[in-house]
């Protein structure tokens, strides 16, 4: 380097660093402005845009401001509802089917109960059988102890369908502990009111099938039990039901009598009970279809028994409103419910079943079960609105799953009900069906088990007049959205069955954080029992 531009080099320097020492110069021009980072790349913060960051936070921040009440006897009020045969995946399904059908792509959708603070898991299992059946879960869920298959609020002690062997085996259920409470009760179903789900709740007997006395066995005459219709009419707890709606007016009615429909009754003692329901209690009504549901007036009616069908109620998807056929809704049915039950000061416990999930699960229809599912969801949204988290404990499960799976790769947004489109190479949905090793197009959901394959004109029950059919089909050309539309199974069966798998427990109010982890199902009745102290309520009142 030439040393005279070295020495000026640090002359330089040093005068800088001397210029410290005089006055300070005048402030120069302003730079241009930097980029702003729109696109992502420029050093903003993505965490204050990104919307799955934003959300998960603010799931955090809420459930972090949860605060618990766990006092004994701290919900005035208890509603149970119960999808049967509501598996997870059935409600995964039901919740991408409900998006849908609100224009969205689905998977982002939440039914209302999944919007409850507290989840946990009920293991299903009956005392004597690994899959259960409906009458030992509810069982397990209305009286605090696991039973047998096909029993209703019994003891494990009993011989199923052997009426001796019943005595001295019944237990004590929700139910009748809040009406010796003094508390208001009811029980709401969309099948019928005297089936293993609701029976549960108000009856006792080892064989889930005498719904009337017309299938009770001689042994069971002889031996003094009672159908389970006759045991709605005999419940002596306090002021009795005061809520029972659902279907299976037959097993109310004698076989000489016909009813609106032109349906004849199943009793062969010649009583109608339904007559005796408006006898017995006073502000009694009875209702056979919407038009004259919607036509009680809560706050002059104590007593309210609505039967809207000889046999179940339809699916939601098949339902009527006007005439002799016409349904209300499981909303319509929970809203009734709770005005006509709220006017007690000391409280009440209803008990809410979907109850034709299940039934449309076993003909391999997932376009009814998933739509009953939405239907239980709007059920429990009028539920949520109609109470407050502050005294009324709601909770929404399910007695059992069923053989019913989401498969295949589709891509976000595919129809719930359609075929499976995935994505390419490039992550970009497909233009054309996804195939199976055949060349066979797929649907998303299906069974491993049942009647299999059906393209019907309506669908639902009327699978069962047709063959099992197993197998591949190719779907090309098959709307398998339509409600006729019944999805392939893997192992042909004369009727889809239930699955084992855990079912899931959403929870809100009073004690709701007592729903956690997984648990026996029969913890449902001790987390009722806490949180109304009924009980000890039902002993004090005695």
């Amino acid at each position: 380097m030439n040393k005279k531009l070295l020495v000026l080099s640090i002359a330089a320097l040093l005068g800088l660093a001397a210029c410290g020492d005089g006055e300070t110069g005048e402030t120069g021009a302003n730079g241009t402005d930097g980029t702003n980072g729109a696109d992502g790349s420029k050093g903003q913060d993505w965490t204050s845009v990104n919307q799955w960051y934003v959300d998960g936070q603010a799931r955090v921040t809420k459930a972090a401001g949860l605060s618990a009440n766990d006092e004994a006897g701290a919900a005035k009020n208890v509603i149970l509802f119960v999808g049967d045969g509501m598996g997870v995946s059935t409600i995964t399904a039901a919740r991408i089917l409900d998006g849908q059908l609100k224009g969205q792509t689905g998977e982002e959708n939440s039914l209302s109960f999944e919007t409850l603070p507290y989840v946990g898991l009920s293991k299903t299992y009956n005392v004597d059988g690994q899959t259960p059946d409906s009458a030992g879960t509810m069982s397990a869920m209305m009286t605090g102890v696991k039973t047998d298959v096909g029993v209703i609020s019994q003891a494990e002690g009993v011989e199923r369908g052997n009426c001796a062997s019943a005595d001295g085996q019944n237990l004590v259920t929700s139910l009748e502990l809040a009406a010796m409470a003094g508390m208001s009760t009811g029980v709401v179903t969309t099948a019928r009111i005297t089936h293993a789900t609701p029976a549960a709740t108000y009856a006792h007997v080892p064989e889930r099938n005498w719904e009337a006395d017309s299938n009770l066995p001689a042994e069971a005459v002889t031996n003094g039990c009672k159908d389970i219709a006759a045991q709605l009419l005999d419940f002596s707890y306090g002021d009795g039901l005061n809520v029972v709606m659902g279907g299976g007016r037959r097993a109310f009615i004698p076989k000489t009598m016909t009813d609106p429909e032109g349906k004849a009754g199943k009793r062969n003692d010649g009583r109608d009970l339904t007559a005796e329901w408006q006898t017995k209690y006073p502000n009694a009504a009875y209702v056979q279809d919407r038009d004259s549901f919607l036509a009680v007036n809560p706050q002059v009616t104590d007593h309210l028994l609505g039967l809207f069908n000889s046999s179940h109620m339809e699916y939601d998807l098949d339902r009527t409103e006007a005439g002799v056929t016409g349904e209300p809704s499981l909303a319509e049915m929970t809203a009734k419910s709770i005005d006509l039950l709220k006017k007690n000061d000391k409280g009440f416990v209803l008990i809410v079943e979907a109850g034709r999930i299940d039934h449309a699960h076993h003909a391999g229809n997932a376009a009814r079960a998933l739509h009953d599912t939405i239907a239980l969801s709007e059920a429990v949204r009028v539920a949520m609105e109609k109470t407050s988290a502050n005294d009324t404990l709601v909770m929404v499960t399910a007695d059992h799953s069923h053989v019913f799976t989401i498969a295949g790769y589709p891509t976000r947004g595919n129809p719930i009900l359609g075929l499976v489109k995935s994505n390419d190479a490039n992550g970009l949905p497909a233009t054309t069906n996804s195939t199976d090793n055949n060349g066979l197009p797929y649907t998303t959901v299906g069974y491993a088990n049942g009647m299999g394959y059906a393209s019907l004109a309506t669908g639902g029950d009327e699978r069962y007049g047709f063959p099992v059919d197993s197998g591949r089909k190719d779907l090309n050309y098959v709307d398998t959205q339509s409600p006729g539309y019944h999805q392939e199974a893997l192992i042909p069966l004369g009727d889809e069955t239930h699955a084992g798998e855990d079912v899931a427990i959403f929870a809100r109010g009073p004690s709701a954080d007592l729903i956690q982890g997984t648990v026996e199902q029969n913890h449902i009745f001790h987390v009722i029992n806490h949180a109304a102290n009924l009980v000890a309520k039902a002993e004090a009142a005695q």
